[in-house]
C-alpha cells in the first residue's frame, strides 16, 4: 500500500480546506459583501457537492478508473480558480467558484473509494491516513493565519491557487488498485437506500453538516468582530484540528469499544454543547478553547464513524456511489442549506441564535440514530 502517497494527498486536500473555510469568508468580507452574500458564496462549494460527488461517483463505478477522474479533477480546480485574481462582483465570483468547486469537489470522494480499496480488510486504518489531512489543515490555518494578519485577505488566493497546484501533482503520483471484479446480479442500489437504518444514517449525517453552517460560514468573522486577531483566530481552527488528530490515532480502538452506533450518539451530543458554547459564551477565550476541542467528535469522530459504515452498507459496484451520497447529502446539501440559512439568521437575528439553531438541529439528529438506526449501526463495527 502506499502509504506516503495517500496520506500526502490527503495533506494537500485539507490544507486548501484549510484555506477556504477559516478565510474565505474573511476575503469575502474584505470586497465588502454583506452577511447573506457571503452565507451564499460560502454555500457554493457545499452545493456543487451536493451534484458533482454522485456524478463523478456514477462515472467511477462503471469506468472503474478512478484515479484519472482525481486527477481531471484536480487539474481543472486549478486552473479554473486563476480566474478568481481578476473577478470581484457577486455573480462573476460565484460562477467561478462554482466551476471549480465542481471539479473539486469531485476528488475527495472517489479517492476515499481507492483509498478503502487498497486497505482492503483492514479498514479499521484508514484513520491513520486520514490523519495527515489534519495536519494539512493545521499548517495552513496556523501559517496563512499570521500571513493574513501581515498582508490581509488577499493573502489567500495565491496560497490556495498553490495547494491546489500540488494537489493535482500528488494525484499523478497514486494508481489505481487492483480490485476483484463486482458481482454480475448484485441488486441495485435502490435496494440499499429502502433500508431505514441506512435513510436514518444519512439524514444523521446531513443534520450533522447541517449544524456546522454557522460555524464553517461565519466562525472566522465571528472571532473578528469580537476582537481576536487573525493570528489567534488561526490558532483555534488549528486547536480544532490538533484534538481530531489524536481522535484519529486512537479512533480504530474506540469504534472497537464504543460500536459506531455510539461513536454517532456521542459526537451529535458533543457538536450541541459545543455550538451552545460558542454561540453564548465566546467572550471567555477559555471557554472557547474548549469549545474547539470539540470538534474531535463533530467532526473528527463522527466522520471516521460514518466512513466504516458506509463502507459496510455500500459495497461492491455501489461503493463509489456510497461515498459519493455520503459527501452529497451531509457535506453538500447539510452545508449548503447550513450556510445559506445562517447567513439570514446572522443578518436579521445575530450569532447567538444562530448557534442555538445548530444546536437545536444536531439534538434532532441524535435522536434520529437513537431511534431508528440502533440496530444496524450496533453491528456494523470495524470488524464489518
Amino acid at each position: 500500500m502506499p502509504y506516503w502517497r495517500l496520506s500526502g494527498f490527503y495533506f494537500f486536500y485539507f490544507a486548501a480546506l484549510g484555506v477556504l473555510v477559516p478565510y474565505w469568508g474573511l476575503y469575502l468580507k474584505s470586497l465588502e459583501f454583506n452577511a447573506v452574500a457571503i452565507g451564499q458564496l460560502m454555500a457554493i462549494p457545499m452545493a456543487t457537492k451536493f451534484i458533482a460527488p454522485y456524478v463523478w461517483g456514477w462515472l467511477g463505478d462503471h469506468l472503474g478508473r478512478r484515479m484519472a477522474i482525481v486527477r481531471i479533477g484536480a487539474f481543472l480546480t486549478t486552473l479554473i480558480f486563476v480566474s478568481v485574481f481578476w473577478l470581484h462582483g457577486f455573480w462573476e465570483l460565484g460562477m467561478a467558484m462554482v466551476l471549480f468547486s465542481f471539479f473539486w469537489n469531485a476528488v475527495l470522494p472517489q479517492f476515499e473509494a481507492v483509498v478503502l480499496c487498497y486497505l482492503g480488510p483492514a479498514v479499521s486504518r484508514y484513520a491513520r491516513i486520514r490523519v495527515w489531512g489534519s495536519v494539512g489543515f493545521i499548517a495552513t490555518v496556523v501559517v496563512l493565519g499570521m500571513a493574513v494578519d501581515h498582508y490581509g485577505p488577499v493573502a489567500v488566493l495565491p496560497v490556495l491557487l498553490a495547494i491546489y497546484a500540488l494537489l493535482w501533482v500528488t494525484s499523478l503520483l497514486v494508481a489505481d488498485p487492483v480490485v476483484e471484479p463486482h458481482s454480475a446480479d448484485q441488486p441495485g442500489i435502490l435496494s440499499v437506500l429502502r433500508r431505514p437504518a441506512v435513510i436514518a444514517f444519512l439524514v444523521a449525517c446531513f443534520l450533522l453538516q447541517a449544524g456546522h453552517g454557522a460555524y464553517y460560514g461565519f466562525y472566522s468573522i465571528y472571532m473578528d468582530e469580537l476582537g481576536y486577531s487573525k493570528t489567534l483566530i488561526g490558532q483555534l481552527w488549528a486547536l480544532g484540528v490538533v484534538a481530531e488528530v489524536v481522535v484519529f490515532i486512537f479512533m480504530h480502538r474506540l469504534l472497537q469499544w464504543l460500536g459506531a452506533r455510539n461513536v454517532l450518539m456521542i459526537s451529535l451530543f458533543l457538536a450541541a454543547l459545543r455550538w451552545y458554547l460558542i454561540g453564548n459564551l465566546a467572550d471567555s477565550l477559555w471557554i472557547l478553547f474548549f469549545a474547539q476541542t470539540l470538534h474531535a467528535a463533530t467532526f473528527g469522530t463522527f466522520h471516521a464513524a460514518a466512513i466504516h459504515l458506509v463502507h459496510h452498507y455500500f459495497t461492491g459496484r455501489h461503493q463509489g456511489r456510497g461515498q459519493a451520497l455520503y459527501s452529497s447529502l451531509s457535506f453538500g446539501f447539510g452545508g449548503a442549506l447550513g450556510t445559506v440559512g445562517s447567513g439570514y439568521l446572522w443578518e436579521g437575528a445575530g450569532p447567538t441564535v444562530a448557534f442555538n439553531l445548530s444546536m437545536v438541529v444536531s439534538v434532532l439528529g441524535l435522536l434520529i440514530v437513537w431511534r431508528w438506526v440502533v440496530n444496524d449501526l450496533s453491528r456494523a463495527r470495524t470488524s464489518a
